[in-house]
């Protein structure tokens, strides 16, 4: 069992990793090349439980216990004694494979080295190590502590004692874990685009605004969040880049391809929330400015409808490529994205005959290569099956 862990990037991310390994009793070590970073999450793991102690959630001996867990380096060096080494840095290729190229030269050949990417190829980011079978994909969702999916991803130089202990090691932390293939977005990142990018089309083509499509997906769908305010939450600037990087990844697949709306608000620096302005307009206090948002009741099933549809036939067709089992998907989606149902048991409740006659009805309309169905889903209703029975 994995008692030494090592995590790379003291950011939201890294501390958020170091907190969860803590608390499940494991040594670790917070590495940051900054030190002001360094002394800013260890002052912001003391204020984060200090607010669980408030909440009830633990005791002042609980506290001290995580924190005596922790220790706070500014040396790579130091986790040398690591058996896992968690990285949590920049998306960026170069930078991750230098700073693992680095690593590799101070931890023992039987320590795991995972990179906690989202976007990035776990293969790419392997091809830099001389032992690429210790590297893996851990990908955690923000905040960490907080949000019960981890994505573990091998690569395809993984090998299987590695993957075995990594998903042993995650699930003894607390977590849920979906084992998801090495191809663009994983399961979460790549299910999820049609709730952003059919949202989009929708708005761009005039059927309905903002305020009206966001309510379609909390009033119809119990969603907690509708589209547009979750792209304002996460940032424009963070959903565009995705968007544009899964777009790419997938050989410029029409399923995947960006909004220019998404575009220009990025460019202009309405980036949501962080900025005060984004779909919507932001008080001080970061929420919505209600006022300037109206919504019609109209069309409100049908909106609903196509996003979901979208998000279905995505699904499917994640399962059909062999991304991740059907439970692993549903899990990733509704544990890691906090959707309200499984998108597959989603499909089950609906019918395998309204799933396609869905997407065959948005195909007729447009024409378009975006709207193909999945074909696991005609398979599936011409045999009459469901994703669980």
């Amino acid at each position: 069992m994995i008692k030494k862990v090592g995590v790379i990037g003291s950011g939201t991310m890294g501390s958020g990793i170091a907190q969860v390994a803590a608390t499940s009793g494991c040594m670790v070590k917070l590495y940051d090349n900054n030190i002001d970073a360094v002394e800013k999450a260890e002052q912001s793991l003391d204020r984060i439980l200090s607010r669980l102690i408030e909440k009830d959630r633990i005791d002042d001996n609980e506290k001290i216990r995580i924190q005596n867990n922790i220790s706070y380096v500014s040396s790579l060096k130091e986790l040398k004694d690591s058996e896992l080494v968690i990285e949590a840095i920049v998306e960026d290729l170069c930078i991750k494979q230098k700073v693992f190229t680095e690593l590799e030269s101070y931890v023992s050949d039987a320590c795991i080295i995972a990179t906690n990417t989202s976007s990035l190829s776990v293969a790419s980011i392997s091809s830099a190590l001389k032992i690429p079978d210790r590297c893996i994909g851990i990908h955690f969702f923000n905040p960490a502590p907080l949000m019960k999916l981890v994505e573990v991803i091998p690569g395809i130089q993984t090998g299987q004692k590695v993957l075995d202990s990594s998903v042993e090691t995650i699930k003894n932390w607390g977590k849920t874990v979906a084992v998801a293939k090495d191809t663009p977005g994983f399961i979460v990142n790549r299910i999820a685009r049609p709730f952003y990018g059919e949202a989009l089309r929708i708005l761009d083509e005039g059927i309905a605004n903002v305020a009206t499509i966001d309510e379609a997906m909390r009033s119809v769908g119990g969603f907690r969040m509708g589209p547009f305010e979750l792209m304002d939450f996460i940032g424009n600037d963070v959903n565009y880049t995705i968007t544009e990087t899964v777009f790419k990844a997938f050989y410029y697949d029409p399923r995947y391809k960006p909004s220019f709306t998404q575009k220009r608000m990025a460019e202009a620096g309405y980036l949501g929330r962080k900025t005060g302005r984004g779909y919507y307009r932001y008080d001080e206090n970061g929420s919505i400015i209600k006022n300037e948002n109206s919504v019609s009741k109209e069309n409100l099933n049908s909106i609903f409808d196509r996003i979901l549809v979208m998000l279905i036939n995505e699904a499917a067709d994640a399962l059909y490529m062999n991304i991740a089992s059907a439970l692993d998907v549903d899990n990733a989606m509704t544990k890691g994205v906090n959707y309200p149902k499984g998108l597959l048991a989603w499909a089950d409740e609906k019918g395998m005959d309204w799933c396609v006659e869905r997407m065959d009805e948005l195909y007729d309309t447009y024409h378009e290569d975006r709207y193909r169905c999945s074909p696991l889903m005609r398979k599936m209703k011409k045999e009459k099956k469901l994703f669980f029975s």
